[in-house]
């Protein structure tokens, strides 16, 4: 099993624990980052898609920057939202036994990493239009290569990622391939399904914290996941999502 997540746009760059190992990427990540010290200030500010008190923080930081230099783990790197759910400054050390062997993050920069492979804070979506040797943008510059590596340690991934990360794996899945998809959703004024996104945000760290906390191994472990309300609703589920819903009676 590996549990695929999103990175975040805000990162930190302090930390006490030591990284342990290097992205499998690493050399992709350098022709990257690489690329973008060379873009002019204009050039990024279009990439990162933002203002200019964003702009110029990030550039400056690229200048000062080596990727291979000052690193930090990747799951205490990222500061989002489902971070700060999933808690891993509080990680006991089986926790982070687990989740360095399960628990995948998907990235523009660096690809695929493991929760200890050591990064440097970035700004760069998946869905940024950066060219990199020839390739139009990142989807194309990583192809099938992130669904490969991710499928080269397992036959099942839970998807708890945006759509922006996940179509990289889901979209060159193959026969014999389990790919489960957890949604998170309420209930409108009509009874249909909703995802709000920052309580999924949240729930999709919750339940990486209880997979690690139960050091879940299979499918029927993840239905006992009850955090900040959502129950698993097996009518809704199917054999490509397991649905939790806020306040849901599970039936």
């Amino acid at each position: 099993m590996r549990i695929i997540i999103s990175p975040a746009k805000k990162m930190n760059n302090e930390t006490d624990m030591a990284h342990k190992t290097y992205p499998v990427f690493i050399d992709d990540a350098e022709q990257i980052f690489q690329t973008l010290k060379s873009k002019k200030y204009q050039e990024l500010k279009k990439i990162w898609k933002c203002n200019d008190k964003i702009a110029t923080e990030n550039m400056e930081r690229l200048k000062h920057t080596e990727i291979r230099k000052n690193l930090i783990p990747a799951l205490l790197a990222y500061e989002g939202i489902q971070y700060q759910y999933m808690k891993p400054g509080v990680f006991t050390d089986d926790e982070w036994n687990y989740v360095n062997k399960h628990l995948r993050i998907l990235s523009g920069l660096y690809g695929v990493l493991k929760p200890l492979d050591g990064i440097v804070p970035y700004r760069l979506e998946m869905q940024a239009k950066l060219q990199v040797e020839g390739e139009k943008n990142l989807y194309d510059f990583w192809g099938e290569r992130l669904h490969d590596q991710i499928y080269s340690e397992t036959d099942l991934v839970i998807d708890l990622a945006s759509n922006e990360y996940s179509q990289c794996i889901r979209n060159g899945l193959k026969p014999r391939q389990s790919y489960i998809e957890c949604v998170f959703a309420v209930r409108d004024d009509e009874g249909k399904l909703k995802v709000k996104a920052t309580w999924a945000k949240m729930a999709r760290g919750e339940m990486v914290r209880y997979m690690a906390a139960n050091n879940c191994q299979t499918i029927e472990d993840l239905k006992g996941f009850t955090g900040m309300g959502y129950i698993y609703n097996d009518q809704e589920s199917d054999g490509e999502r397991l649905v939790f819903i806020k306040g849901s009676a599970g039936m």
